[in-house]
């Protein structure tokens, strides 16, 4: 008996007309893609194992959200790809034997047990910025970081901890500038506590302006009038300059962190702050 070859259509073309394989694509957070079947367009939000694989949640720009399987048809920037589970990340330690904030890589310790001081910051693109360059250091340290919804929570945030011996309260603001909100909220909550409640900030309107311009290869940031929004308004005059950029924030920032390798493509206004704080929640 001779086995025959079972030829899909495709075999058939000539190989110029063959369809290539949809590339393999790590579903990372905020990744933008289109489910094709349905047309649904959203960024990753969430991976979840069930009892037939994986699934993948993807949330649109009104904030409403839908569970595809995980694998292929779907299409980034209008090619297929298939979605794949991300690679753990593991950095490897740099020949200078220092970590991305400049510290001395430590290799084969595990993370402590999580202190009780905290360090909190003002979003969610702060929280992965300060672990893509801290994170070694945090870990090492014991330090959690956890999101701050807006400096309004700070009392509360701060009454519930119960800030004291052995329980440092550390929090990183945006645009903390003289008589703006922010400070006038961050001494109001400090005075008294100085010794367990430590408030530092950038003067930044936005987090993304603390990487520098020349990491991300453009010559300075976009100045954008208060009545726009700032992030869309530094995505559309980037992508008139260069249309490589996303005019979607969420396809942006994911650009900008991947472009942020260690504490020098970061601007000095943020490094101390940031420094000033893990020293802080982690003195004796």
């Amino acid at each position: 008996m001779v086995s025959s070859k079972r030829y899909e259509p495709e075999d058939l073309l000539p190989a110029h007309k063959r369809r290539t394989p949809p590339t393999e694509l790590e579903a990372s957070a905020g990744l933008v893609v289109e489910e094709s079947s349905t047309g649904y367009c959203g960024a990753v939000v969430r991976l979840e194992k069930t009892p037939g694989g994986y699934t993948v949640t993807l949330e649109d720009r009104a904030g409403k959200r839908r569970v595809f399987p995980l694998g292929p048809g779907f299409l980034f920037e209008g090619r297929p790809v298939t979605l794949v589970r991300p690679q753990p990340a593991a950095p490897a330690p740099s020949r200078s034997g220092r970590t991305a904030s400049g510290s001395v890589a430590v290799t084969g310790l595990r993370a402590k047990v999580a202190r009780a001081a905290r360090i909190y910051v003002e979003g969610k693109h702060d929280a992965e910025l300060v672990e893509r360059v801290w994170g070694d250091d945090l870990r090492i340290e014991g330090v959690v970081v956890e999101l701050l919804g807006g400096v309004d929570e700070l009392h509360e945030i701060a009454a519930a901890f119960g800030p004291g011996p052995g329980r440092r309260l550390g929090v990183l603001l945006d645009h903390l500038v003289p008589n703006s909100k922010e400070t006038r909220t961050a001494d109001r909550l400090q005075r008294g506590r100085e010794e367990f409640i430590l408030v530092l900030g950038h003067p930044y309107v936005d987090i993304w302006q603390a990487v520098k311009p020349a990491s991300l290869g453009i010559a300075a940031w976009p100045v954008v009038p208060r009545a726009e929004d700032w992030k869309t308004g530094v995505c559309e005059r980037l992508h008139r300059k260069d249309p490589s950029w996303p005019l979607d924030p969420r396809r942006a920032w994911a650009r900008i962190l991947s472009r942020v390798n260690s504490y020098q493509d970061l601007e000095p206004h943020l490094l101390g702050p940031v420094e000033a704080l893990i020293d802080f929640v982690t003195a004796p």
